[in-house]
């Protein structure tokens, strides 16, 4: 498996895992405080639909040439990576609160509860909210999977990589049943971030004419570059006169 391959599918797995992981938040959330058929039935809803954006959006991505497709999903995935990177950074410098999954099931319990007696039957409510999370979530999924893959023709290699994180993190959340608040969260989305950054410098400079020294080995000092980069920003960030500041912007 070549540099970039490997890369591709790191990247989809982490990202898709994320994701994965704030769905079920929200799934188990609305299912074990109001109803578990309709919010699977939501859940179920959700997939099918991001299944039919995958079929369509999948096809006309590869058939776009391949310099125009480099150049818009290099700027896709800066887009992308670029905010992953900041919240990333900003709570690695402790001015962001870690992303806290116990915390978040708790809001949506706590939410579910207040929105009075399930209904009999499905409930619209349970199936509203869970379709909406895993629909949400799970675009984020599709467009990582759509955008590595398409770009190095490689589409089978993403869907599986997304499909061995989503059913991984479903399995063990069925197995616990509970949210998975033990999983390395921040530093995936650290990670995450770092990987579809650069990924978006590397093929957006491809797309837009440039050409990399030795090639598909430069990611070897991209990568590093920017995760570099990234955690100098974060120790900066510490800083308790630049927190002072930041705070008051």
């Amino acid at each position: 498996m070549s540099g970039q391959a490997l890369g591709l599918a790191i990247s989809v797995f982490l990202a898709c895992a994320v994701e994965a992981v704030e769905a079920l938040t929200i799934v188990l959330a609305v299912g074990a405080t109001r109803s578990w058929r309709s919010a699977l039935s939501g859940a179920a809803a959700a997939v099918i639909a991001l299944a039919v954006t995958t079929a369509i959006l999948g096809p006309g991505l590869t058939s776009l040439p391949i310099q125009t497709l480099r150049l818009v999903v290099g700027g896709l995935l800066l887009v992308f990576g670029l905010q992953w990177l900041r919240k990333a950074i900003l709570r690695a410098a402790g001015l962001k609160a870690q992303h806290d999954e116990n915390e978040i099931f708790r809001e949506e319990a706590a939410a579910a509860e207040s929105a009075g007696t399930p209904a009999e039957g499905l409930d619209p409510y349970s199936f509203t909210i869970a379709f909406k999370g895993v629909l949400l979530e799970g675009l984020e999924v599709v467009f990582i999977a759509l955008t590595f893959g398409a770009n190095q023709h490689r589409l089978p290699l993403a869907a599986a990589a997304a499909g061995a994180a989503v059913l991984l993190v479903v399995a063990v959340g069925v197995a616990v049943r509970r949210p998975l608040s033990r999983a390395p969260e921040n530093a995936m989305k650290f990670s995450v971030g770092v990987m579809l950054t650069s990924f978006g410098i590397f093929w957006g400079a491809e797309g837009a004419g440039a050409d990399w020294p030795a090639g598909d080995a430069a990611l070897l000092v991209v990568v590093p570059s920017v995760l570099i980069f990234s955690l100098l920003l974060a120790r900066v960030f510490r800083d308790p006169a630049i927190e002072r500041r930041v705070a008051e912007v």
